[in-house]
């Protein structure tokens, strides 16, 4: 089963794993729902290296604190990495680089978020917005109760429709009012595979998904006068700790699906944020970019 939160590996953090150079994001600010871990902590990481402030949410105090060391480190990192490149004498192709990651530092950090929470969720968004608001949203965060549909009970059709498409929703429309003053935004939602093709045992997680790249295509016909882009990228495969665990055999198996006979891993989603939130997706809205190792072509 598609996942798009679970653990990757320690040495994420220790350089930057995905730098970039979008002089656009330096002064930008990024919520990320569930960072705490998987492929919303790579996106978290790789949004500060490239000079984000980034805001992550974790369900748990002690999850959002793992978020704040993280990031503090994957900031120190990229400033290690790129600081020899400025003081080489290529200030120019760096100007400001310097400052946004001191920036990123002073500011980036976990927060305690259950998204599922819309009452939190406002109370957090309107923090954010009254300390400079936020550019780029990642919504990320998501559940599984997994069950056949006629055994599927209301609690875990609630459950997951909630936290992995109203949420989505509310957050979205909490962000937009910042983002259509500024004449700027980036709404990134984490789809899944499973939204395209369905799964057995997984019809409130796939109605979840495929209705969250329905909002975002709509969102996208409303906001884009005002610059605001709202696209999805769909997750195949990730390595997750499920992956981890599996034989070689069953590991087999699942990439006999995908084309590139591979799986993916988070740094794969976090590289396809980093496009659409910068500069060089400026001009992509509405779409859904699959990233599956072509186990899904639409």
């Amino acid at each position: 089963m598609p996942q798009e939160a679970n653990t990757v590996p320690a040495d994420l953090s220790e350089r930057p794993t995905l730098p970039t150079l979008d002089p656009t994001l330096w002064s930008k600010r990024a919520l990320v729902t569930g960072a705490s871990r998987g492929i919303g902590q790579a996106i978290a990481i790789a949004l500060a290296q490239a000079g984000v402030c980034v805001f992550g949410t974790s369900t748990t105090g002690a999850g959002a604190a793992q978020v704040t060391q993280r990031l503090q480190a994957a900031i120190d990192a990229a400033q290690a990495f790129f600081l020899p490149l400025i003081q080489n004498g290529k200030a120019s192709a760096f100007s400001g680089l310097e400052e946004a990651f001191q920036r990123s530092r002073a500011q980036s950090c976990g927060l305690v978020l259950d998204v599922a929470h819309r009452q939190a969720s406002q109370d957090l968004l309107d923090k954010l917005g009254a300390e400079g608001g936020i550019h780029v949203l990642v919504n990320n965060a998501g559940i599984t109760r997994d069950n056949l549909a006629m055994r599927m009970k209301v609690d875990e059709w609630e459950q997951v429709i909630n936290t992995n498409l109203s949420a989505c929703f509310w957050l979205s429309q909490s962000v937009v009012r910042f983002m259509m003053k500024q004449r700027f935004g980036r709404i990134i939602n984490i789809t899944s595979v499973v939204g395209e093709t369905g799964n057995p045992g997984q019809a409130n997680y796939a109605a979840a998904k495929a209705g969250l790249a329905g909002l975002s295509r709509a969102l996208a016909r409303e906001l884009g006068s005002r610059q605001i882009t709202v696209n999805c990228i769909a997750p195949g495969f990730i390595e997750t700790d499920m992956t981890h665990s599996l034989s070689d055999a069953q590991k087999a198996q699942l990439q006999q699906q995908i084309p590139l006979q591979k799986l993916g891993s988070p740094s794969d989603i976090a590289a396809a944020v980093l496009f659409l939130a910068g500069q060089s997706g400026a001009y992509v809205t509405g779409e859904s970019l699959q990233v599956n190792g072509g186990m899904f072509m639409d």
